[in-house]
């Protein structure tokens, strides 16, 4: 019989918990009701519902035991605490010691839980490694990621995001990473911030407090802040490493070529390397280089790391991508966005060969939380646009009008004030042959567009050459 994630006496110890009926041993962690897995433990957590409301659902499920700040009448075993928050941090406390695991955590304003879960490909392919499911990246889910760590983990990593200051270093602290990756630095969530983009790198920086002394700070020196993000690293006792196309990096990308699979060539400490990527966007030049020094401070083989990224697919909303029953070729960017990833993604496609008589066109709603520059940041992308070569432009959000009105009207496809709104007027318009780029923030719907595409029947062709 397996060995239980969590025992009873392991539980009612590190909670400190008043024990409501027979604690029994745990196979798992969850605060979602409607993900219960038999045999886990139920975190009632305060959100915008409050988590006690779903024990009943939650023992319904499965669940073998409930963390709770006051008790629920008629439900299972439960351990009362005055705060479950901090009870689930307690947990991710002890499990980050008991596993020992070497630890490594990821922070920056673009791509983190891609270059998160293409480390944790690597130490997959390495050994015994634990990581988050997916983008759990806040002060829920760094915790639940760490007391959902198997005690024999051999290594592990972990993404850590913000939209606010302060909010990195807490979670920094309790992961104790023995190295740390700052991909880079951008204007996200710059309204949040007095000083904009320099507020962000100051937040970004907080990742470092939790550095183990002697750990290795993995920095982008490409970036406009790398100066000032070393000179914090050195100052917290760090070993610096540098990725990206300046001369001086520990981590040279030398060049990147667009293809199926993409290769690149590079300079590691040194050696040179040449190796494949199924990631089509080029901005994977830099970051696949992030990985490999990230996975090296964790003692990962290089030849190791190489076949993980080789082997790599994009992620859902991340630059996966699909030919639909359009006939098109779907870049789904859906996910998210901002100023940075629309221009990495936009300088992607552009580097596309796309046959003729297919065309480049792109989907793009609202990038969100830029500030009083955010009307700006849209219209900034009127030359991307131009450079990449892009044949349509469709538009939805108020924000993206700014774009819009800033193309030509030889590049207009259509502008509609919600992705609702647009996405049939993009179905209508794609032809057999084009490939067609999806991106735009959560809030704006990207995905909307997206999922039009997919849903569009065989049918829908009609007469289209």
């Amino acid at each position: 019989m397996l060995e239980p994630l969590w025992t009873a006496d392991e539980l009612e110890a590190v909670t400190d918990g008043r024990a409501v009926g027979a604690i029994p041993d745990c196979t798992g962690v969850t605060f979602d009701s409607r993900g219960v897995e038999p045999g886990e433990l139920f975190v009632a957590l305060q959100g915008v519902r409050d988590g006690h409301d779903f024990v009943p659902a939650a023992f319904a499920r499965g669940a073998a035991c409930a963390l709770v700040s006051r008790e629920v009448e008629g439900a299972g075993p439960q351990l009362v605490v005055p705060d479950t928050l901090r009870g689930l941090e307690a947990l991710a406390a002890y499990a980050r010691d008991r596993a020992g695991a070497r630890r490594g955590a990821v922070t920056g304003s673009v791509g983190k839980t891609s270059t998160t879960q293409a480390i944790l490909a690597g130490l997959t392919r390495a050994g015994r490694a634990h990581g988050a499911v997916k983008s759990f990246n806040n002060h829920i889910g760094v915790p639940l990621t760490l007391a959902r760590m198997p005690r024999d983990t051999e290594r592990a990593v972990f993404e850590i995001g913000m939209n606010h200051a302060g909010e990195i270093a807490p979670l920094s602290q309790l992961v104790k990473p023995d190295v740390v990756l700052i991909n880079n630095v951008g204007p996200v969530h710059t309204e949040n911030f007095e000083d904009g983009e320099a507020g962000v790198a100051r937040a970004k920086a907080e990742i470092l407090q939790g550095l183990k002394r002697g750990g290795t700070a993995v920095l982008n020196a490409d970036s406009a802040w790398f100066d000032f993000l070393k000179a914090e690293a050195e100052q917290v006792g760090a070993r610096v490493r540098s990725f990206g196309a300046a001369e001086a990096a520990d981590a040279r990308l030398v060049n990147w070529m667009p293809g199926a699979p993409v290769r690149v060539e590079a300079v590691l400490n040194g050696r040179p390397l040449d190796y494949t990527l199924l990631q089509t966007g080029r901005h994977w030049g830099p970051n696949s280089l992030a990985v490999l020094l990230v996975l090296e401070a964790l003692e990962v083989p290089l030849e190791t790391a190489l076949a993980a990224l080789a082997a790599f697919e994009p992620l859902a909303g991340r630059g996966a991508e699909r030919v639909t029953n359009l006939g098109v070729r779907l870049v789904d960017e859906s996910y998210n966005a901002n100023p940075l990833s629309m221009r990495a993604a936009l300088i992607s496609l552009g580097g596309r060969t796309v046959p003729s008589p297919g065309r480049r066109i792109v989907a793009l709603t609202d990038m969100l939380e830029l500030g009083p520059d955010a009307i700006r940041f849209h219209a900034d992308l009127a030359q991307p646009i131009e450079d990449a070569g892009v044949d349509l432009l469709f538009c939805a959000g108020p924000l993206m009008k700014a774009l819009w009105d800033s193309v030509p009207k030889g590049k207009q496809g259509a502008y509609a004030a919600s992705a609702a709104d647009l996405a049939p007027m993009l179905v209508e318009a794609v032809r057999p042959g084009d490939v067609v780029m999806v991106k735009g923030s959560n809030g704006s719907r990207a995905s909307t567009l997206a999922q039009a595409l997919d849903a569009a029947p065989r049918a829908a062709l009609g007469d289209r050459r």
